[in-house]
């Protein structure tokens, strides 16, 4: 069976505003990118603009987190077909924007973090988007070596606000398919997510959602 969501793994780093119950948490063993459907038929002109963070799996994160809701804006380049990527999130009380470019990978529907836009002790990030209907939802899935750890996750974009019963069930059973636990995920508090970020016209054809994952 093919996917269910888009999970496509944005980029700015330390956007998740986190509370770890335990300050050394146990991080579960990386998951290959590969792993990772691909969108088939990425359409990146569609998939540009603004969406919100709705959902996380991370290993990073451990249960009892918690993590509000954050937004991220792709601006299409016509001449490369790269994204300028724009994270607009609240950090103590205030709006805060980043912005990265992010460049065509060798797959389709994948990029790769611009060395010329690395935060300091980056050394790699890839994010592949695994399904869309581009009206709606998204989900990424993305993996960033950080001083020597990997890190890796998957997120579930909306356009809205709003995340369906549906559409949460789906995002649960593909990270947990691909290997993440229940502790790994978290779902985001809407409050203050309108900072930043203009909304954009959204596309006509929405795709279908599929269910689940072949390993």
């Amino acid at each position: 069976m093919t996917l269910g969501l888009l999970w496509l793994g944005l980029p700015l780093l330390g956007a998740l505003q986190t509370q770890a119950q335990n300050s050394t948490p146990t991080l579960i063993p990386p998951i290959p990118l590969h792993i990772g459907p691909m969108e088939p038929e990425f359409q990146d002109d569609q998939f540009q603009g603004k969406w919100y963070v709705l959902g996380v799996a991370e290993n990073t994160i451990q249960n009892g987190n918690q993590l509000s809701m954050y937004s991220t804006t792709f601006e299409l380049n016509d001449a490369d077909h790269s994204y300028n990527v724009t994270t607009a999130l609240i950090r103590e009380d205030l709006c805060e924007n980043q912005t990265y470019t992010f460049v065509p990978g060798v797959h389709r529907s994948q990029y790769t973090l611009s060395n010329t836009t690395w935060p300091t002790g980056t050394q790699s990030y890839t994010m592949r988007v695994v399904a869309t209907n581009y009206k709606q939802f998204a989900v990424v899935f993305s993996e960033k070596t950080f001083e020597d750890t990997v890190y890796f996750k998957t997120i579930v974009y909306g356009r809205t606000k709003e995340l369906s019963p549906e559409l949460k069930e789906r995002f649960v059973n593909f990270v947990k398919s691909v290997g993440f636990t229940e502790d790994n995920i978290i779902f985001t508090d809407p409050i203050g997510a309108s900072c930043l970020s203009p909304p954009v016209t959204l596309p006509k054809e929405p795709s279908s959602c599929p269910t689940g994952h072949n390993a």
